[in-house]
This record gives C-alpha cells, structure tokens and sequence, in this order.
C-alpha cells in the first residue's frame, strides 16, 4: 500500500484488513514502494496518488515492469482524477473515485470475472 499521507494509509489499511487482506509493507512514495514490492513480491498494489516522492504513473509502471501480474489499484479524489495516459504505457487495473462507497472498494480488489477469495488472507 502506498501513501504519501498518513491518514489516507490508516483508511487503506483498515479497508484491506475488513476484506481480509493481509497488508504486507507500506510506503509513502514510489522509491520505497518499489523496494517493497521487490522484496515481497506481492499480488496486489493499492496507491493513492499523492505520493511523498515520485509520481502516480511511474510507480504503476514501474511495478508493472517489476512484477507483471500484479494488480494495480490506484485511489484519487474524484475533484482531481488522473489524466488519462496518452500513450498505451502501463495503466492501473482500477482507479477508484473518492469518496467511494466500502462495496465499490471490495469490487476493486477482485480481479474480473472473480466471485471472491481473493488476495492473501490474514
């Protein structure tokens, strides 16, 4: 989990934890983030997209350099979405609107076509 804002890394962790997630490292910028998935070579990425250091799009496309398979969830408020990428470059599974509703969340979680089960339970 990556955030740049203490508070918005409490939100997620509690989310994923709900959902039974197990929260393997967290990060507040796409340096660390990128160690950490190195390291414990996770199925799932959730950032925000205010980071401490790095940008939205780099940390997405360099996790997915870094770890194909994995799937990426990136939050942003809804009165600043991200841009849409120009180029076909590596893009998030989900980018998820705050606020959101707690099912919208757990929808995001779920690869397509899933019923559920999924991540690393705690």
């Amino acid at each position: 989990m990556v955030a740049g804002d203490e508070e918005t890394r409490v939100l997620l962790r509690g989310l994923l934890r709900l959902h039974h997630f197990r929260v393997e490292g967290e990060a507040e910028g796409a340096s660390h983030a990128l160690e950490l998935l190195r390291d414990r070579r996770p199925h799932l990425m959730v950032a925000d997209v205010n980071l401490a250091e790095g940008s939205p799009s780099s940390l997405v496309e360099a996790a997915r350099a870094l770890l194909p398979s994995l799937r990426v969830i990136l939050v942003a408020p809804a009165s600043r979405p991200p841009p849409a990428p120009r180029d076909p470059g590596p893009r998030p599974d989900v980018v998820l609107l705050r606020p959101f509703r707690i099912r919208q969340f757990a929808d995001a979680l779920l690869p397509p076509g899933s019923e559920g089960g999924l991540g690393r339970p705690s």
